[in-house]
């Protein structure tokens, strides 16, 4: 008897161990309440690119003294960085391009697509 509840205690043990475990999926564990990246719609300036580059960009790059003479903060600013190709080339850490958020991780696909789109559609003050 004691024999059969070991081996009950140690096949239980071991089917919770393995139906415990979990693959370490971005999408499954950060699923942002199953939000979707929509780069179908219209990208706006002001309700789309902005915003990510406040959160990622203008720490560094505004002000009287921006990071690397690079200003941004306007969309005179932001547009000529989008025209000459520095801005997607260095946020999608392209060859040539310094790599931004400089020491940080590449910006999420989601907003570096909304950047892209903004750019491909001639960077529209929206």
């Amino acid at each position: 008897m004691k024999k059969t509840i070991s081996r009950i205690a140690i096949m239980l043990g071991i089917s919770c161990f393995l139906y415990s475990c979990y693959y370490d999926k971005a999408d499954i564990l950060y699923n942002h309440g199953g939000a979707v990246c929509d780069t179908v719609s219209t990208i706006s300036y002001s309700t789309n690119v902005r915003p990510i580059l406040e959160q990622q960009c203008y720490s560094c790059h505004s002000g009287s003294r921006p990071s690397g003479n690079i200003p941004m903060g306007t969309h005179i600013a932001d547009k000529a960085l989008a025209t000459n190709g520095q801005l997607y080339g260095t946020i999608n850490h392209a060859s040539g391009y310094s790599p931004m958020p400089e020491g940080e991780a590449k910006m999420d696909d989601c907003s570096i697509a909304k950047i892209k789109k903004w750019v491909d559609a001639g960077s529209p003050n929206n």
